[in-house]
Order: C-alpha cells, then structure tokens, then sequence
C-alpha cells in the first residue's frame, strides 16, 4: 500500500509541473513578439499614445458659456450654504464652552472659600515651611555680593576712561 500512495504523489506531483509548464507555454505564445530595438518601440508607444489622446479629446464634449455660469453660481453658493452652517456651529460651541467656563469659574470660586475655612491652619504651618526653605545659602549670598562689586568697579572704570577721553 505504501508503494501505491507513494506513486499516487509522484503522479499528482508530475502532473502540477506538467500543468505549470503549459500554463507558461501559453502565455509565452500570447505575448507579442517585440520588433526593432527599444528606441523604436517607445517612438512607437508614444505615436500610439497621441494618437488616442487626440482621439478622445475630440469625443469629449465641452460645456458652453451659460453651463459654466451655472455651474460656477451653484459652486459658489454651496460654499457661502456651508461655510454658514459651519459659522453657526462655532458660534454655538462658543457660546456654550464660554458658559460652560463662566459656570466651572463660579463653582470654583465657591468651593475656594469652604476650602480656604477648613484649611486656615495648614496654611500658617506651610508659610513656615515656605520660608525656612526660602532663605539662601551663605556662600551663594558671598558670591551675589563678590559679583555685584566686580560690575561696579568694572562700571566705575568705565566711565574714568571716557571721562578722560572727553577731556583730552
């Protein structure tokens, strides 16, 4: 049995190839043979190409004067149609998200000061913190003060140089 299944797959698998093979054999013979050398076949393809260009743009049928007008006014009015639908749309989300921040801004001012009387003493024993840790360190206090009396004297001699400049 297993010599018969064996030869069952070899013939299913010849006959695939087989099958490719004529597939491929008939599409070679439908292809066109290619005639001259490849300058001349594009001279060829872009006669062909005018030629149906030209052919169709004879077919198509140009509107006239008073279509154009037409069709221009209907353009132009559906645009005028929905840049006011659009307008309006915006105008309406405004007005809304501008009462809607107005009423967010009332409500927030309200839950500020019950805020603000429960809170009373959580502020004077933040403020403390605050300036404990405000205050600077000795040595970048040293250093403020070494720089601003390095511009002054650079400032003084400054103004000696063109002092002296003016009266010579």
């Amino acid at each position: 049995m297993a010599d018969t299944e064996k030869d069952a797959v070899k013939a299913a698998k010849d006959a695939e190839k087989a099958a490719k093979k004529a597939k491929q054999e008939r599409i070679k013979q439908s292809k066109p043979k290619k005639d001259g050398s490849v300058a001349s076949r594009a001279g060829k393809s872009i006669k062909k190409f005018w030629k149906d260009f030209t052919g169709t743009v004879k077919k198509v049928v140009w509107p006239g004067r008073a279509q154009v007008l037409k069709s221009s006014a209907v353009v132009l009015a559906s645009i005028i149609v929905v840049g006011l639908v659009i307008w309006g749309f915006d105008q309406g989300l405004t007005a809304l998200f501008g009462a809607g921040k107005d009423l967010a801004g009332k409500l927030g001012e309200q839950v500020g000061i019950t805020e603000e009387a429960e809170s009373g003493a959580n502020d004077t024993a933040d403020a403390a913190e605050g300036e404990s840790k405000a205050e600077p360190d000795s040595t970048e206090a040293e250093s403020t003060e070494a720089e601003s009396t390095e511009e002054a004297s650079t400032e003084e001699n400054a103004e000696n140089e063109s002092e002296s400049t003016t009266q010579g």
